[in-house]
């Protein structure tokens, strides 16, 4: 029982983290949300939109309930979204989007992982201008021509959409999100969406040696551990997606 017991246990504490940092992330998001105008997700709609995707990822409602009642008591801290840039390993770029009550230790943390992983930490804007910030959905149960026609009737602001493997993929501006979301479901179809996000899309990917590409890796590890570390942005082609 010896090794296998402890490979399971291991695989056990790295899922458990990881579940402890997805509730972390949305629990943020909820109480800021909340925080900063109605309680109300009916009345709100940036709660209600991070009440979506946190039942999308699987966030316990008592997780959700929870935030939403310290946000009413107003007793919480005050969360600031700040975002870092730089080049990782191989000459890649970085971008780590961070909610923290502490700047200076934020910094500090994300600092750290930049360092010990070769890495350099850039200035405000030196990475963002080769990314693309904007709504991105992808999403099966609609052919390319079905999809098209509801976000074109919706008016919708698209600037990609492509069709690959029985799945949809569209682009679109940042703020339509809910807009091409709410198109797409408006045709009655069953439809599965398999993403559905505002993202940094590179506007080049880049492929690395496998040294390199496990420095990342490392990067990508220590950020994980991070309470303050929302997303993390970069424009590597990893194994799975080379594929």
């Amino acid at each position: 029982m010896g090794r296998a017991h402890e490979v399971r246990a291991a695989s056990m504490a790295k899922t458990s983290a990881m579940k402890s940092k997805l509730y972390a992330k949305f629990g943020k998001e909820i109480y800021m949300a909340a925080k900063n105008g109605d309680p109300d997700p009916d009345s709100n709609l940036a709660l209600k939109r991070v009440i979506i995707r946190a039942k999308q990822n699987q966030v316990p409602a008592d997780v959700i309930k929870r935030n939403i009642e310290k946000a009413k008591g107003g007793t919480g801290e005050d969360y600031y979204p700040i975002r870092y840039e730089g080049f990782g390993p191989g000459g890649c770029t970085l971008i780590v989007e961070c909610m923290t009550d502490n700047v200076n230790r934020t910094f500090g943390e994300v600092r750290s992982c930049f360092t010990k992983t070769g890495s350099k930490l850039g200035v405000a804007g030196s990475v963002t201008y080769m990314y693309t910030y904007c709504a991105k959905i992808s999403v099966e149960g609609i052919d390319e021509d079905e999809a098209l026609e509801a976000l074109m009737n919706a008016e919708c602001e698209v600037t990609d959409l492509q069709f690959e493997d029985g799945v949809v993929m569209i682009t679109g501006a940042p703020h339509e999100l809910d807009h091409m979301k709410d198109a797409l479901t408006e045709t009655g179809k069953e439809l599965e969406f398999l993403e559905d996000s505002v993202t940094y899309l590179p506007q080049e990917y880049i492929e690395l040696s496998d040294e390199d590409r496990a420095k990342l890796q490392r990067f990508i590890d220590m950020t994980n551990e991070l309470d303050d570390v929302q997303e993390v942005f970069h424009n590597v082609l990893m194994p799975s997606e080379e594929e």
